[in-house]
C-alpha cells in the first residue's frame, strides 16, 4: 500500500492571457482550475468517470488546498503533475505540483484535495470498488 504519490500523471496547460489579473499575473483561481483538469485525467486513467456514467458513483470534493509560491505570467505553459496520496474506505487524498516552462520547471505551485466516493442517486458516500482501487494502484505503480 506503499505504492502511491509517484506522479503518474502530468498535463501541459498553455497559459492564456486572459488567465491574467489586474496585477499582470495569472489569477489564483486558475490554479485550481489547472489542478481540476489534471484530476480529471487521473479519473480517466483510473476508470472513476466510467464509474460514474454506469453505476452513479464518483467523486465529490472535501476539502482543498493550495499553495502559491512564484506568480505565473503570459506567455507560459505549465505542467501540472497529481497523484493519489491516500486511499481510506470511501475517501482519497491527491496532490498536485504545477511547474513553469518559462521558469525553467521550477515549482510554482503545490496543491491537496480530500475526495470521498459519492453515490449520487444515495445522495451519499460509498466504499471505494475494488476495481477502482486497483486500478488506481496500477496508476501509481507505472511510474
Amino acid at each position: 500500500m506503499s505504492e502511491l504519490g509517484r506522479w503518474p500523471i502530468k498535463c501541459e496547460i498553455p497559459v492564456q492571457w486572459g488567465d491574467l489579473d489586474a496585477l499582470n499575473h495569472v489569477n489564483h483561481t486558475r490554479f485550481l482550475t489547472w489542478m481540476e483538469t489534471a484530476r480529471m485525467h487521473y479519473f480517466i486513467a483510473s476508470g472513476f468517470d466510467e464509474l460514474h456514467k454506469s453505476q452513479g458513483i464518483g467523486p465529490i470534493l472535501a476539502g482543498l488546498q493550495a499553495d502559491y509560491l512564484s506568480p505565473v505570467s503570459f506567455p507560459d505553459t505549465v505542467t501540472v503533475h497529481t497523484t493519489v496520496t491516500r486511499i481510506g474506505n470511501s475517501s482519497f487524498d491527491m496532490g498536485y505540483k504545477i511547474t513553469s516552462d518559462a521558469k525553467g520547471g521550477e515549482l510554482v505551485a503545490t496543491g491537496t484535495v480530500s475526495g470521498v466516493v459519492f453515490d449520487y442517486e444515495a445522495g451519499k458516500s460509498t466504499a471505494m470498488p475494488d476495481s477502482l482501487r486497483q486500478k488506481i494502484y496500477e496508476i501509481e505503480a507505472s511510474v
